[in-house]
């Protein structure tokens, strides 16, 4: 996180080159990744590294456009350095990133504990084999839960409490699409449900708070929870007076 952005770097980190960053993060990782290709040949873990290291500029391109996206939808975001250092929605999704990463690159297990770290960090759970496209962002964050084989399209937004999850939970299901598919520039309220790898949720929707959707959605919609209707709101006070009344 500190090769990305020198605001999460050690004291003693900070007087380091980018160079000199990039050769500790080699020797740091190369235990972990050697430790986990045993059984794969010899230069598993020195090449896996590699790769790594080499997808380090697009990790932090896409990192940047996330930050970016929460600075323009955010009005309570007064800069880049307060998102990258005090938005939790963001440090789950850099974590993602990474995780991401080492996912597609076969690595096991690290990816999950990245992405785990970051769940306990923030409470929001984003699996690492999900998809994620660029300027993506999650405001507030706590309670969001993106499945496996999610797929989440460029310039989404989504709030607390989201899930995109799965239709059944049966082992047989494994290797398939179980988590929903979120196109382009599409924005989801709190607490709304999104379940079934058939469901996709068309471009330019915005889908509301609390609603339970497990069909699709056409593009340019607005899904919205029922509201209640005027007869049915009524003052406190009003109430009071009412049952008084009797």
């Amino acid at each position: 996180m500190a090769v990305i952005f020198p605001q999460y770097a050690e004291a003693d980190e900070r007087a380091l080159s980018v160079e000199e960053r990039l050769k500790k993060i080699e020797d740091d990782f190369y235990p972990l990744v050697d430790g986990l290709c045993k059984g794969k040949g010899l230069g598993c873990a020195r090449l896996l590294v590699q790769k790594f290291l080499a997808g380090l500029p697009e990790i932090a391109d896409f990192a940047y456009r996330d930050a970016h996206a929460l600075s323009e939808t955010d009005p309570a975001a007064h800069s880049i350095e307060e998102i990258i250092l005090a938005y939790p929605g963001f440090f789950a999704v850099v974590a993602y990133r990474i995780a991401h990463r080492l996912y597609i690159q076969d690595v096991p297990l690290l990816p999950r504990l990245l992405t785990e770290y970051a769940h306990q960090r923030t409470g929001i759970d984003l699996h690492p084999g999900a998809q994620i496209g660029h300027s993506f962002s999650i405001d507030h964050g706590t309670g969001v839960v993106v499945g496996e084989t999610a797929i989440i399209g460029n310039n989404v937004k989504i709030y607390q409490g989201v899930t995109l999850g799965a239709l059944r939970v049966d082992r047989d299901q494994r290797k398939k699409k179980r988590h929903p598919t979120v196109e382009d520039n599409v924005v989801v309220y709190a607490n709304a449900t999104i379940l079934g790898g058939e469901t996709i949720i068309g471009r330019n929707t915005v889908i509301g708070g609390n609603v339970w959707i497990t069909r699709s959605v056409p593009a340019w919609s607005r899904v919205m929870f029922k509201p209640a209707d005027n007869d049915e709101i009524m003052s406190i006070r009003a109430k009071q007076k009412a049952q008084s009344g009797r």
